[in-house]
């Protein structure tokens, strides 16, 4: 890969973080590089906790923090902050040299030392965002709590070897280290060893995430470094895994565990399961019965894309696995560690395991072997049949709908449905990057993470918003999908996304109205904002009354209006005064993610004076709408033929690639391609030049032969040079546009086609029937064919010749 890759991603990024003013704070740039850390498993949630600190002259320095799930890691944030200079030149960005982030690392770390010595007990004031992180870690409540701290330096620059000239990607692993902390735990002198581990998040791991679309960062554990060998028996050789059984220490799990906490588990498990809650049953074998425990425990088993075994005097022994996951016993390893932290010897404790390698499996196949072994083999939790992947059948609905609707304003959102889908998009654009870039502004885009925060956000559980992470998409995927809670699947139409972008929009101007930094409200904005959305939803949304608030006005409007603005600013300032009065907790992003602190709030007298305030009945009247208006709406949509527009949007985007794309792929990539990817694209090109329609088949291949490319050979998309069909595109997007007018009008779809087409004919301009077609075939709910696109094409020609 080459480094110029990395320093092109890392201005995208940058253009990415700019606020209105152009300004690149940490925040923002922070906030924009968790998703890819959550994506790759090393942390549970993308909400951090803000708590900046920058002490120069002692070198220390810290931008948030996370308490995974399980509550026994703290995770601490750095960002290198020269690395978001814009001054910086290319050569600035190369890092070779191991101690340059080495010094990166101790401001953090000389900061944590001093936070547990309580060297900062009379320096920080208690209004400092950092103050409830210090006094977590300096507490003896904290030190036991903690096992292990891991500490992330987000730097924006790339990691590379240099021989000669020519720099390579390089990655940097860095040693770990032990604390040894004396407390007092129940008026008891006890002493600890707090592991220290630190992850470089560089530009090289950034754009890894990015070109895998998401996919896993692959945990490969080295049975080797443990004291004890592993045997292992082979049980099963099929065609696409092997199956080998083995017995593991408990002390092996547990140390598997503090090191890499849920990142040891498959993705459907980790968000199911609550693992503070200790496995009573586990708990009382270890105590009473440890050698008992293999015969009372069914074990776990484990899923991997690669293993090492040695042979061993006839014996086989296991040496590594690569790709790391627990399907299916994941309460019984969080349980056994948390055992042993309590002080419980697990010395005799041995669980049997099963392993399934899997062996000539693609990445999609491995996601449903995976999730069939984990479905089928879970008996102790029992784990939902939800699917949290891109391909989710719901999101894939919403994918079409978003390339299918457009807002009243004319404008269209963009849903990232997959990692890295845009910014591929705009790689492979060229000179029409800024073109697309004005079309999907980062305030018109949302990914499938951010879903189900705004959705969620819209409910009677902002606890649930606040721990982010896959326990809020989950949550969503099982609303949307009906699974496990005895509902109907919710029906994923117009009606269902229009309103979505109404929470969106709702979400997003809360975000700008609570305000960032100096200039903001607080340093809770990631609990303001859902908690306040929440209220919003539970005394407005129609339940105890004939009305209630009308997402639609949000939608119709695109924004809020000035006087909605000042409303939701007063509602969020007094959630913001409530948090701090009814937390339990000096630190109130934690405590914002337990479901009492919202009760202590939505049913406090500060919020039953709110919402009973004339004030409030104004607004409410004025956003909202009475059930038998809204059922009229929702029955109006509904009777609307949907059409798919998604196929013939990815048509469009191909053919308006033109011919001389696909032809320069072919030639500059010629030795690279196998014959049947250079006939494909030959196909693709011959199909441009007919105006045909291309298979789905095909339209996948393309897809996926640029994805390949830009893994593996991107340097080529800066040698096509091709002038983008933007009419065909303007075309396909004026009929979206009619058609959407005509369905938000109730207008006849074929007579306002026919009338546009009347207009043409007495125009004289060509191929003026096919607006009849059009009509016509949007009537009975298809999409018009790419032919009749280009056809269309002649008229919007002329329109822009008189604009």
């Amino acid at each position: 890969m080459e480094i110029s890759e990395y320093l092109k991603y890392r201005k995208d990024l940058l253009d990415e973080t700019r606020d209105e003013d152009g300004f690149i704070s940490e925040p923002s740039f922070i906030s924009l590089v968790l998703p890819s850390m959550l994506e790759a498993k090393l942390i549970d949630s993308e909400e951090c906790n803000e708590s900046y600190y920058k002490y120069d002259s002692e070198k220390l320095k810290i931008n948030g923090y996370l308490v995974n799930e399980s509550g026994e890691r703290l995770q601490l944030f750095i960002l290198n902050e020269d690395s978001i200079n814009i001054t910086q030149t290319d050569d600035d960005l190369k890092i070779s040299q191991k101690n340059y982030y080495d010094n990166q690392f101790n401001r953090a770390t000389k900061f944590l030392n001093k936070a547990i010595k309580r060297h900062f007990d009379d320096e920080i004031q208690d209004s400092s965002p950092v103050k409830a992180l210090i006094s977590q870690i300096s507490s003896s409540h904290g030190i036991d709590q903690f096992d292990v701290v891991e500490i992330f330096l987000i730097s924006a620059t790339a990691t590379v070897s240099t021989r000669g000239n020519i720099s390579q990607p390089k990655r940097l692993d860095f040693e770990d280290d032990n604390l040894k902390i004396s407390f007092t735990k129940n008026k008891v002198s006890a002493t600890k060893d707090i592991l220290i581990i630190k992850r470089l998040i560089d530009l090289n791991f950034l754009y890894s995430v990015l070109i895998s679309q998401g996919n896993r960062e692959p945990l490969t554990i080295n049975f080797e470094n443990f004291e004890n060998r592993i045997e292992v028996i082979k049980a099963a050789d099929e065609l696409n895994f092997e199956s080998y059984l083995c017995v593991l220490p408990a002390k092996i799990l547990a140390d598997l565990y503090k090191r890499h906490s849920s990142r040891l588990l498959e993705k459907n498990v980790r968000s199911f399961l609550q693992f503070r809650g200790v496995n009573q049953g586990i708990r009382e074998t270890i105590r009473l019965n440890p050698e008992k425990f293999i015969a009372y425990n069914n074990g776990i088993t484990v899923t991997s894309t690669g293993k090492e075994i040695e042979e061993i005097n006839g014996k086989t022994y296991l040496k590594s696995l690569t790709d790391f996951q627990i399907v299916n016993g994941g309460q019984t390893t969080a349980s056994i560690y948390f055992t042993n932290k309590d002080g419980f010897n697990i010395d005799k404790v041995k669980v049997m395991a099963k392993i399934n390698v899997a062996k000539d499996v693609s990445e999609e196949n491995l996601d449903d072997l995976i999730s069939k072994i984990s479905q089928y083999s879970n008996s102790q939790s029992k784990v939902s049949n939800v699917d949290l992947r891109s391909r989710n059948p719901q999101l894939t609905k919403l994918k079409t709908l978003s390339e299918s609707i457009i807002t009243p304003s004319g404008r269209k959102w963009f849903f990232e449905k997959s990692k890295g889908d845009f910014n591929t998009k705009l790689r492979i654009a060229g000179s029409g990057k800024a073109r697309i870039e004005k079309e999907f502004p980062k305030q018109h885009r949302f990914s499938k993470e951010e879903l189900g925060k705004y959705f969620t956000a819209w409910g009677d559980q902002p606890y649930i918003v606040k721990k982010g992470g896959e326990k809020v998409f989950r949550y969503f995927i099982e609303e949307i999908g009906g699974d496990g809670s005895g509902k109907k699947p919710l029906e994923i139409d117009r009606n269902f996304y229009e309103t979505l972008i109404a929470k969106i929009i709702l979400f997003r101007d809360l975000e700008k109205i609570y305000g960032q930094g100096k200039n903001s409200m607080g340093q809770i904005r990631a609990a303001v904002i859902p908690y306040s959305l929440s209220i919003l939803y539970k005394y407005f949304d129609g339940s105890k009354g004939d009305r209630m608030f009308d997402l639609y006005k949000v939608w119709n409007a695109e924004g809020l209006g000035n006087e909605l603005s000042e409303y939701l600013k007063e509602l969020m300032i007094l959630i913001n005064e409530l948090i701090k009065k009814y937390s339990k907790s000096d630190d109130l992003g934690e405590y914002s993610k337990k479901k009492e602190l919202w009760d202590d709030i939505s049913n406090s007298k500060e919020i039953l004076e709110f919402v009973q305030s004339n004030n409030s009945q104004k607004i409410f009247e004025k956003y909202s709408a009475s059930k038998k208006e809204m059922e009229k709406k929702l029955k109006a949509n509904s009777k609307n033929k949907e059409v798919d527009f998604k196929s013939l949007k990815d048509n469009i985007e191909i053919h308006s690639k033109t011919t001389e794309f696909y032809k320069k792929i072919n030639s500059l990539l010629w030795d690279n391609l196998t014959d049947n990817e250079k006939n494909k694209l030959s196909n693709i090109s011959a199909l441009i030049q007919q105006k045909e329609d291309l298979t789905p088949d095909l339209i996948s291949f393309e897809e996926n032969i640029l994805q390949k490319i830009r893994i593996n050979h991107p340097e080529v998309f800066d040698k096509i040079h091709y002038e983008n069909n933007k009419l065909l595109e303007e075309t396909f997007n004026y009929v979206l546009k009619k058609y959407n007018t005509c369905i938000d009008k109730s207008e006849n779809v074929i007579s306002v086609f026919e009338k546009v087409g009347s207009i043409a004919k007495i125009k004289g301009i060509k191929y003026d029937s096919v607006f009849s077609e059009i009509g016509k075939t949007l009537n009975d709910g298809f999409s018009p064919t790419t032919k009749q696109i280009y056809y269309a094409s002649y008229y919007v020609s002329s329109l822009n010749n008189l604009n």
